[in-house]
């Protein structure tokens, strides 16, 4: 065999291979002429619609379409493929034998003359039946994702504007209940009556503390967040010995020391401060050692305001102790006594809403609160 028939033979084989390809690509495959008539199709496309090649030469692409890819092609197909040359991945559908669409993606290009005029298009026709498949199970997952969603919250909103409700509706009640102790402590009483007067004093007191936190917590959930009106010149330790003392006269034999050192105005909210220093108390009391007493530290350094709660007892578990500020979490105690579990976070939103820090360090030795925040609050930025 000479070297000229070989080279025939191979070219042919060559030719061949590309024949195949064309016709079994695993794409559609179009040749057109400049006014989109098909000049050539291939045997994957035919196959997919139900046809053979050659019953679609001299068709326009539109033909092959439905009525929605129809509109398509003539209002946005042509006009773009004529005006930049190429588009890729539109997402359209076929008209198949027996009336069945079959969702695929179309790219094409445009082969032009050195003078820009177009000579033919070359199109590819990809099947989408699993992608479409898939956007469409997408769009289904997102829409129930987005319908529980929407109930997750009219159900929370539900919730906390019922707990705003009760709350404030609550408030009238006790209210009635500590004017009526009031009363009776100017009467002569027994020994044993103080000694119940003094524990609903108590009880008293723990249920207003819970619905004030109910009611921090549904105002900020809510959105309105915890608000304050700080005073610029607060000397905040007749605050801070007003709530200790409260603290004591509920306390029972439990000892609660406090160092207050106080030397710089503290620009803050006294009402929230005194809620803030009342809710690390109150947990202090409810968790720590019942033979150890709860310390309280404030002072002022260097513009900074820092206060301290601490008490003896086991310490803080881990698990606890990395959601101990998030509401409704309560730690190991007497459960009778633990509250709702949203006095904690309650403290750390006042915290927060000073410019402040509110941090917990437990161990074997002890469990330490720490506010810091600063003498001053800083200004706020006016928007224009």
């Amino acid at each position: 065999m000479s070297g000229e028939e070989r080279t025939a033979i191979e070219g042919q084989a060559g030719l061949d291979d590309l024949e195949d390809l064309f016709e079994n690509a695993p794409c559609g495959y179009i040749s057109a002429d400049k006014d989109g008539r098909i000049l050539r199709a291939n045997k994957t496309l035919a196959d997919w619609i139900g046809t053979v090649p050659s019953a679609l030469k001299g068709k326009r692409l539109s033909d092959l379409l439905t009525m929605g890819g129809k509109i398509f092609y003539e209002t946005h197909f042509a006009p773009l493929l004529r005006m930049q040359g190429s588009f890729t991945e539109v997402a359209l559908d076929l008209a198949c034998a027996g009336g069945d669409k079959l969702p695929v993606l179309i790219n094409a290009a445009e082969r032009r003359d050195a003078d820009g005029n177009p000579l033919f298009v070359r199109i590819t026709i990809s099947n989408a039946v699993e992608r479409r498949r898939y956007e469409q199970n997408l769009r289904t997952a997102r829409a129930a994702a987005e319908a529980d969603a929407r109930e997750e919250k009219a159900a929370s909103d539900f919730r906390e504007q019922f707990i705003a409700v009760l709350g404030h509706d609550l408030r009238n009640p006790l209210a009635s209940l500590t004017s009526g102790l009031r009363m009776l402590e100017k009467e002569p009483i027994s020994p044993r009556g103080r000694k119940v007067l003094g524990l609903m004093d108590g009880s008293i007191s723990r249920a207003s503390a819970l619905i004030n936190n109910v009611m921090d917590f549904a105002k900020a959930r809510l959105g309105d967040g915890i608000g304050i009106v700080p005073d610029k010149d607060t000397d905040i330790s007749p605050v801070l010995h007003q709530v200790v003392a409260e603290m004591r006269s509920i306390a029972g034999p439990r000892v609660i020391e406090a160092l207050i050192e106080i030397d710089a105005p503290v620009e803050a909210d006294r009402g929230r401060l005194g809620q803030l220093v009342s809710n690390l108390l109150g947990n202090a009391l409810t968790h720590g050692a019942a033979d150890r007493p709860v310390r309280l530290g404030a002072f002022t350094r260097e513009g900074i305001f820092e206060l301290s709660v601490v008490n003896g007892g086991d310490p803080i578990p881990a698990e606890t102790m990395s959601r101990l500020f998030e509401p409704f979490v309560r730690g190991p105690g007497r459960s009778s006594q633990s509250g709702l579990g949203l006095g904690l976070h309650i403290a750390l939103e006042i915290a927060r809403s000073h410019g402040g820090e509110l941090t917990a360090a437990s161990d074997a030795v002890e469990t330490r609160f720490t506010l810091r925040m600063p003498c001053r609050q800083p200004a706020k930025r006016l928007d224009l």
